[in-house]
């Protein structure tokens, strides 16, 4: 498998390119805001990228099904019971995307056993690309017109534990995430949105990363791998390993955190 994800990387990464500029051309228009049945927002834009994106991944591996965030939210869930599975979520951070911020991405996370295998995730607003493969490593580039420049690998960092980088969701602060960052009152705290948050552990911008709050598998998967890759992990609350295809239903994650140093144990979380 892992010679069989290389092979399709560049097709994935080609992949969110295009659903990204696509996003981004509704990103410049008046367009509308709809609200779904959890009532988050979404938007064109959410399902363009999502039919971009599929259309891509029909190509790439035929063979592998496809979970995306809007046709699940419509019921629209395929057999993943061989336990290979792609997770996406074509635009992470519509609240961003609304709000004109360039806190958003598109995610593809391809899953086995349960577990993140490789993942590709896109800032088209801030022009950044990250991905890898979990046991191959990470990477990194900018985006221009379509390009990718200045490509290179990204490492986790080694915690300093008098000296640490939080980041923390921008739209989703909550009480239980408050009182969790009282652990670290010397540490430098960083607000951003989407899955950019595991990305800057992942490139050894930051050192923890805690959600104290909802998300969805597809919101994690793509960062998620992309972390392992660099070295990094995300735990739920006992300790144990983030796993997938829970509750193929829902698909929701629980309460959990990403550390960039494995070797560090965070304060433990009260969930």
């Amino acid at each position: 498998m892992p010679h069989e994800i290389s092979h399709m990387m560049q097709g994935l990464i080609q992949a969110v390119l295009d659903a990204g500029k696509d996003i981004m051309t509704i990103y410049d228009t008046d367009f509308s805001v709809y609200e779904k049945s959890d009532a988050s927002p979404v938007t064109e834009a959410d399902r363009r990228g999502e039919e971009i994106i599929e259309a891509a991944l029909d190509r790439i591996a035929p063979h592998i099904p496809m979970v995306g965030e809007e046709a699940a939210s419509g019921g629209n869930i395929p057999d993943i019971s061989a336990g290979l599975f792609w997770l996406v979520d074509p635009l992470d951070g519509t609240k961003e995307f609304v709000k004109r911020g360039g806190d958003f991405t598109v995610n593809i996370g391809l899953i086995e056993n349960r577990t993140p295998k490789a993942g590709v995730v896109y800032a088209p607003a801030v022009g950044r690309i990250f991905w890898g493969i979990v046991g191959e490593g990470a990477w990194q580039a900018e985006v221009a017109d379509g390009l990718l420049l200045n490509q290179r690998g990204i490492k986790t960092r080694p915690v300093n534990s008098t000296q640490m980088t939080i980041v923390a969701s921008k739209s989703h602060r909550s009480p239980e995430l408050e009182s969790y960052l009282e652990h670290f009152p010397g540490s430098k705290n960083i607000s951003i949105g989407s899955s950019l948050k595991f990305c800057l552990l992942a490139t050894g911008e930051a050192d923890l990363y805690p959600r104290l709050g909802p998300t969805c598998e597809w919101d994690t998967a793509a960062a998620h791998a992309v972390l392992m890759a660099a070295g990094g992990n995300v735990l739920n609350t006992d300790g144990t390993p983030l796993s997938y295809a829970k509750d193929t239903t829902t698909f929701l994650n629980p309460w959990f955190i990403c550390v960039a140093d494995v070797n560090y144990s965070p304060p433990t979380i009260a969930s």
